[in-house]
């Protein structure tokens, strides 16, 4: 029996080995040493050569990736069958079909010309070899690619229609694709492009129910559901088409074309790092892209990276510089940069395009001013300066032209209107043609509206406010599903005066297309047939949609201004400040009238001046800063600017109401 130990006997100490360490550095060691066999283990794993997948399994995996509507995954599994099978011709096709539906037309094209190199009937790759050619814009190689293949290739006659539609025959791309699909009613695929067309002709009520019959077809098909998404976009705003962009990026989390679509709304939505997480995602899913690029590029450019945008944009590369987004951005950090001429070039083609974009006029007017060329400023600017409700920017630039070239009293009368400030309605649109024109181009082209749009505007300015209704409504009657119809007949009644009226139309057209052009319109329409509830309701929704809106924060400001709650007034206004700048003077006389209304006057002193310096003979700036002074215990001050304010509005209530309040 061993002797029993006791522990308050202390026995001898036992000698530390001459190699031990202390307990400290033994557990270090041991920790070590755990850690480099761990290592040791991992290099050897990843270093073994992975076990190869079957060429039959792959090919398995892909055409099941492929009916799922992942189409990386297809395509990542079609390579993987190649690399075991090189000659696999089942294999080879997929991958193409994988790349069409990927949209990436290039990698499709060289999959189809290595398929060719495989014997594969030349019939068999028509079709896709057509949708290649679409994919990489190449309309005509498209339709000789098409004609190539069977007349029941669906493949080629989807890609043909979409060819026909992009050269401007949309009538014939609809009649072709509603002719397949009669025949063919469950082919998601053609229901999904002619949801495209009719997107891109404008036909909104139409592309709906096309994308919607896709996506009843193909249900969690990325395809169709980034279509939704672009038509919930248009529809009903940023905020509910995100949804619909994150249920095609759970099919196909490396989709490019809805990651594209996707970062675009978050950035407009204002979510910028999950822009930038978005368009990260796209370069990896296409390295490369110039579409990430680009949108990389908007984003250092809001954040004031004017270099870092003009880098990203030239690796963006060539490709999409005539996109309209593009150019904008391309021309404004030239212009920023001082290159005047490069800036003129990248404007001018784009405001031939666009020739009613009156932001875009003034951005290539102020260009050709800087540049030197006074005349064609004013050939640019003179337009939008004869407007009623130009505003005090435009009419500076347009006297500086006119003082370049010699005239001085035309300068005078510009800069005196600029002192005013705008002092009319916002004018629906114009045009330069004569009536007869108009109609002459209209019956050139009796199937495109977009001349009857023109007809209308020619009537609706040379005073034929009946004729330009009549042809309006029978417009409407004709495309009930365009917008652009619905905002042709509102815009002519709201020049008539006839808001009421108007107004349902408006409606009608921000049921299909709820943009910021349609929500101002209507807005103004419902206040100005004096149902503010029915405005107030429009603007509510259009900013759970956009937050991100200056126009739409900007009228919410005011509107809180008028209802008595400072407090929300500064906050929504100084948010539009902050991003908008200090060369707004109605926006600044509102922070003025605000501030002083929440008691702090020092404030909206400051406020008040800035705005009177912008517009010193503008009845409404001249009264708010009288407010503001007046706030801050400067009567004789306040006395002298409501006076002015007085004079130059005398019938306004409101002025009259503070200069009696300021007089006592």
């Amino acid at each position: 029996m061993a002797d029993a130990r006791y522990p308050m006997i202390r026995g001898r100490r036992r000698r530390r080995p001459f190699l031990s360490l202390p307990r400290p550095r033994r557990r270090f060691v041991m920790a070590t040493s755990a850690l480099f066999a761990l290592v040791v283990v991992a290099t050897f794993i990843l270093l073994r050569p992975a076990t190869p997948v079957a060429p039959e399994k792959a090919l398995a995996n892909a055409r099941t990736a492929y009916g799922l509507g992942n189409y990386s995954a297809a395509r990542n599994h079609a390579l993987t069958a190649l690399a075991g099978a090189p000659t696999s011709q089942p294999a080879m096709l997929l991958l193409a079909r994988s790349y069409v539906q990927l949209g990436d037309g290039m990698a499709a094209e060289g999959a189809l010309s290595r398929a060719r190199t495989l014997r594969i009937p030349a019939e068999t790759l028509a079709g896709l070899g057509a949708q290649a050619r679409l994919l990489q814009g190449d309309l005509q190689g498209t339709l000789d690619a098409a004609s190539a293949a069977p007349t029941d290739d669906g493949d080629a006659i989807r890609a043909s229609a979409r060819a026909t539609a992009a050269q401007g025959d949309g009538a014939a791309a609809t009649q072709a694709l509603e002719g397949w699909l009669a025949m063919h009613p469950r082919d998601a695929a053609g229901w999904t492009d002619l949801g495209r067309i009719r997107l891109n002709a404008g036909d909104i009520a139409a592309a709906t129910a096309a994308a919607a019959q896709a996506a009843r077809l193909a249900p969690g098909d990325p395809i169709p559901l980034t279509l939704q998404a672009e038509i919930v976009r248009s529809r009903y705003g940023l905020t509910a088409a995100l949804p619909w962009f994150e249920a095609a990026l759970q099919r196909d989390a490396y989709y490019h074309p809805a990651l594209i679509e996707y970062a675009a709304t978050l950035g407009d939505a204002g979510r910028y790092t999950e822009m930038l997480a978005a368009t990260r995602r796209a370069q990896a899913a296409r390295p490369g892209s110039p579409q990430a690029f680009y949108l990389q590029a908007v984003l250092a450019a809001r954040a004031g990276r004017g270099e870092l945008a003009r880098d990203l944009l030239q690796r963006a590369g060539p490709g999409i510089a005539t996109l309209p987004g593009v150019a904008l951005l391309g021309g404004g950090l030239d212009y920023a940069g001082g290159q005047y001429e490069r800036a003129i070039d990248t404007w001018r083609q784009l405001a031939d395009d666009q020739p009613m974009n009156v932001g875009l006029r003034r951005l290539l007017g102020a260009a050709m001013l800087r540049s030197g060329d006074a005349q064609g400023a004013l050939d640019q600017l003179r337009p939008i300066a004869a407007r009623d409700d130009a505003d005090a920017y435009t009419l500076i630039l347009v006297a500086r032209a006119f003082e370049a070239l010699g005239d001085r009293i035309a300068a005078a009368t510009f800069l005196d209107r600029a002192a005013a400030g705008a002092h009319g309605a916002a004018a629906a649109f114009a045009s330069d043609d004569s009536i007869g024109a108009a109609v002459a181009e209209a019956q050139d082209t009796p199937d495109d509206p977009n001349y009857l749009l023109g007809v209308i505007r020619a009537q609706a300015t040379g005073g034929d406010l009946i004729g330009a209704t009549a042809r309006a409504r029978a417009l409407v009657a004709a495309a009930p599903g365009a917008p652009a119809a619905q905002l042709a007949l509102g815009d002519v009644l709201a020049i008539a005066g006839r808001f009421a009226d108007a107004a349902p139309a408006y409606t009608k057209a921000a049921d299909l297309t709820f943009d910021e052009p349609t929500m101002l319109r209507l807005v103004d329409a419902w206040s100005r047939a004096n149902r503010p509830s029915e405005a107030a309701a429009a603007l509510s929704l259009y900013l759970q949609q956009n937050p991100q809106s200056l126009s739409g924060q900007r009228i919410r400001g005011h509107w809180q201004l008028l209802s008595g709650d400072a407090d929300a007034a500064i906050e929504t206004l100084e948010s539009v400040r902050r991003i908008a700048g200090n060369r707004d003077a109605m926006l600044l006389a509102d922070l003025a009238s605000a501030y002083a209304a929440g008691g702090d006057s020092a404030i909206a002193r400051r406020y008040g001046r800035a705005a009177y310096r912008l517009t010193p003979m503008n009845a409404d700036i001249c009264d708010a800063y009288a407010v503001a002074l007046a706030a801050d215990g400067d009567l004789a001050g306040a006395r002298q600017l409501i006076a002015k304010a007085a004079a130059l509005a005398p019938r306004d209530p409101i002025i009259a109401a503070h200069a009696r309040r300021i007089g006592r």
